[in-house]
């Protein structure tokens, strides 16, 4: 038996596992590492394979809607990352940049982008705080109203 990392014990504290990595939608991959880097793809808030919302912020869907969201696509994020190194191999989150589909006026972005933030805090402790941007935007693929891309530092 292998033993519990603290990123797994946190995930099953949350009542999460890490789901198998979305198909990419068009021509990229998941994610991708360069020297001690990994990026990922933007990642959109798939639950086995449906979108967990859709429409704009601030119209079709809620600001605490858009928070979960994000949250879903920071654990997709990770799937993603693990698939190509293993979370183990993960010494910090560097950067967060979300993206939000918003309706014309709404301009609450950190606080659906804090959904990823604060999810990968609970996952990494402090190696999960990380240099971020939340920008909101008119259009999103599949009319998603979240995509979450991340870079963390591995070793």
């Amino acid at each position: 038996m292998t033993a519990v990392t603290q990123w797994e014990s946190n995930l099953a504290r949350l009542g999460l596992t890490l789901p198998p990595v979305a198909a990419p939608v068009a021509a990229y991959i998941p994610a991708i590492r360069t020297g001690s880097l990994v990026y990922t793809s933007g990642q959109l808030p798939f639950v086995d394979g449906a979108l967990s919302a859709v429409g704009k912020v601030g119209a079709e869907v809620s600001t605490e809607q858009a928070k979960d969201a994000a949250r879903l696509c920071a654990l997709n994020a990770l799937a993603a990352v693990h698939a190509l190194v293993g979370l183990d191999a993960v010494v910090r989150i560097v950067k967060v940049v979300g993206f939000v589909a918003s309706a014309p006026g709404y301009n609450d972005q950190p606080i659906v982008i804090n959904g990823a933030s604060e999810f990968l805090a609970e996952v990494f402790g402090d190696a999960g705080v990380h240099a971020r941007s939340a920008v909101g935007v008119s259009e999103l693929p599949k009319n998603t109203p979240v995509e979450v891309e991340i870079i963390a530092e591995v070793r």
